[in-house]
C-alpha cells in the first residue's frame, strides 16, 4: 500500500488566540515523503503548528500553506486528505477493529469490495488480521495505537499528522512500537509530521527535526545535526545531556579550574556550521576572529565526547564525586575540572570509588561553541 507523498510548505504562519501570540510566524518546508518531526516542551508551539497543517486552525493574516503546488490554507480538514492519529486514538468502542479501520470508507460510499480488500492490506500491514473482529475495548495499548493508525491511513492520505501517539504506553512497549513504526514509515514514503516532547522518538522516528521553543524554531535539522551541532543553548540544553567549560581564553586555549582544552577554529567552525543551519532563527554567533580572542570564554561537549586519561597528562584533571551504573555504561559525575560539575560516560564495567582522582581527555571536534 504506498501512497502518493506530497510536499508541505509553511510561510509566514503565525497564531494569534484571544490577543496572546502563541506562535510566531514560521517558515517551513517538508519535502514529499519526509518525516519531520516537531519536538519540544509543552506549550512551544508544536500541536498548534500540526493542527494548522491539518486545516483544524487557521494562521493569521499572512500565513500561506501549501500541499505541493495547492494552496489549502482555507481548506477545511475532511478536503485537505489529511490522515491523523491523536494521543487518545479516539476509537469507536461499538465497533470492532476491522470496523474502525472501514469507517470512514463507509462514510465516504467507497464501495464494498474496495473498501473490504483495503481494510484486509491495513490489517496484514499492522499484523492485526487475527484480531480483526475483536472489540476495541480487548486490545492492548500497542495493538489500539496500530488501529488508529491504520484507520487514518484507510483514506489514502496525502499526509499522516501524528500527535504524540505513543505518549499514553509504558516505556517498553513505547520503545517496542516507535521502532515498528519507524520501519512502517519507511515502508509506506508517505509525507508524516510527528508532534512530540519525547528526544528518543524524534531521534529515531525523524528525517529532520524542528525544535521549537516558547512558540519559535530554534532549528531545524537531522538528528545527527541536532545533537552535535546544536544552534544554540536551547538546543543544546533541551537535547541530551551536554557539558559546559568556562573560563579564560589565552593563546587559543581555554583556561579552566581544572587544565586547558583547545580553543581552536574547530569550537568555532561548529558556531559556524550551527548558525548556517538556521540563520533565521539563531541569534549571532561569534566570528572565527571573536572567538580566538583573549577574555572570557566557554565550550559545550556531551558526555560520550570525553574520555578518562593519566591526570599527569590529562587536558582536564577532577575528582570523581558520584558513579552511576547503567548497565552498558557509568556515567561519572567529576567536580573541579570546572567550575561546573561533569558529567562523563564510561564503559558500564568501569568502577571508580568516590574521591578517585581522574583525568579527562576531549577530543577538539568535539568542543561546541554556542550562542
Amino acid at each position: 500500500m504506498k501512497l502518493a507523498p506530497v510536499s508541505i510548505t509553511l510561510a509566514q504562519c503565525g497564531k494569534t488566540f484571544r490577543g496572546t501570540r502563541v506562535l510566531e510566524p514560521l517558515d517551513l518546508q517538508i519535502g514529499a515523503g519526509e518525516t519531520l518531526v516537531l519536538l519540544g516542551p509543552s506549550g512551544c508551539g508544536k500541536t498548534t503548528t500540526l493542527r494548522m497543517i491539518a486545516g483544524l486552525e487557521t494562521p493569521d493574516a499572512g500565513g500561506r500553506i501549501t500541499f505541493g503546488d495547492e494552496d489549502v490554507t482555507a481548506l477545511p480538514i475532511e478536503r485537505r486528505q489529511v490522515g491523523m492519529v491523536f494521543q487518545s486514538y479516539a476509537l469507536f468502542p461499538n465497533l470492532n477493529v476491522r470496523g474502525n479501520i472501514g469507517y470512514a470508507l463507509k462514510i465516504k460510499r467507497v464501495a464494498k469490495d474496495v473498501a473490504r480488500q483495503r481494510v484486509d492490506e491495513l490489517l496484514a500491514m499492522m499484523r492485526l488480521t487475527p484480531h480483526a473482529d475483536k472489540p476495541v475495548a480487548q486490545l492492548s495499548g500497542g495493538q489500539r495505537q496500530r488501529v488508529a493508525l491504520a484507520r487514518a491511513l484507510a483514506m489514502q492520505p496525502r499526509v499522516l499528522l501524528l500527535d504524540e501517539p505513543l505518549t499514553a504506553l509504558d516505556a517498553r512497549l513505547r520503545d517496542t512500537l516507535r521502532s515498528e513504526m519507524n520501519a512502517l514509515l519507511r515502508e509506506l514514503g508517505i509525507t508524516t509530521v510527528y508532534v512530540t516532547h519525547d528526544q528518543a522518538e524524534a531521534m529515531e522516528l525523524g528525517d529532520r527535526i524542528v525544535v521549537m521553543s516558547e512558540g519559535r524554531i530554534e532549528q531545524v535539522g537531522t538528528p545527527r545535526e541536532i545533537y552535535y551541532r546544536p544552534a544554540n543553548r536551547a538546543v543544546a540544553q533541551f537535547i541530551g545531556t551536554i557539558n559546559r567549560l568556562s573560563g579564560e581564553r589565552r593563546n587559543g586555549m581555554l583556561v579552566t579550574t581544572g587544565g586547558a582544552v583547545p580553543f581552536t577554529s574547530n569550537a568555532s567552525d561548529t558556531a559556524g556550521m550551527s548558525r548556517a543551519s538556521n540563520t533565521k532563527n539563531s541569534p549571532a554567533l561569534p566570528s572565527t576572529s571573536e572567538t580566538l580572542a583573549a577574555g572570557p570564554g566557554e565550550l559545550f561537549f556531551r558526555p560520550e565526547d570525553a574520555s578518562l586519561a593519566d591526570p599527569a597528562t590529562a587536558q582536564l584533571r577532577g575528582t570523581v564525586q558520584g558513579a552511576a551504573f547503567l548497565g552498558e555504561r557509568t556515567r561519572l559525575t567529576i567536580d573541579g575540572a570546572a567550575p561546573d560539575a561533569l558529567i562523563v560516560d564510561v564503559a558500564g564495567r568501569v568502577e571508580l570509588a568516590r574521591g578517585t582522582s581522574v583525568g579527562i581527555s576531549i577530543a577538539p571536534d568535539a568542543l561546541i561553541a554556542l550562542s
